[in-house]
């Protein structure tokens, strides 16, 4: 025996020939107005140099590299080969921001490693960059820059090793509308 089952479908006016369910609908209109409480940009970290670093390694000099954290995006720079505790690496790295966003703190972790060929790479220090303030500029003013300036690096101990220069720009990207296949959902289709 086979069953026997409805779908009950509203058509909306919105336009002609459309269809649009309701949980379609609401949803459409939910992300309408979480995007207008969101933004979204580009953080673009400027990572320039590093000096003071104390040097772990026995033979030759250290290589230094960066390992940049937001939130759960993470970003590894190149290896400033042979260049000891005075590393450059004029080197840019990019972010995707949504603000205010979910909940925590904005904040770039900057982990300062040396690359080792036969065990495993050596922490040398972390810096931490606060950007709560630049990314609410930002939003108000389509962009914001925190020229390149010095931060304290810190050992595992807590003493400080060094310092590292670093600048960070936030663009905003323009606001579209809702595109629900952008979202993963359905858009509407006409016939």
């Amino acid at each position: 025996m086979m069953g026997s089952f409805s779908i009950n479908s509203r058509l909306t006016k919105s336009s002609p020939k459309t269809l649009e369910s309701e949980p379609c609908r609401i949803l459409a209109q939910s992300l309408r107005e979480r995007n207008k409480e969101m933004a979204s940009g580009i953080l673009e970290v400027l990572l320039v140099s590093a000096k003071g670093l104390g040097d772990t390694d026995f033979i030759g000099d250290m290589d230094p590299y960066v390992i940049v954290q937001y939130k759960s995006q993470e970003r590894k720079s190149g290896v400033a080969r042979e260049q000891g505790g005075h590393p450059v690496w004029n080197e840019r790295l990019k972010f995707k921001v949504d603000y205010p966003g979910q909940a925590g703190e904005y904040k770039l972790s900057l982990k300062i490693m040396d690359k080792d060929t036969f065990s495993a790479d050596d922490f040398l220090g972390e810096a931490k960059i606060y950007v709560k303030d630049l990314l609410t500029s930002g939003v108000e003013n389509g962009s914001a820059e925190l020229h390149p300036c010095k931060y304290r690096v810190v050992s595992a101990t807590q003493s400080y090793i060094g310092e590292i220069q670093v600048g960070v720009t936030f663009t905003l990207k323009e606001a579209r509308d809702y595109d629900g296949e952008e979202y993963g959902g359905w858009s509407q289709s006409s016939f």
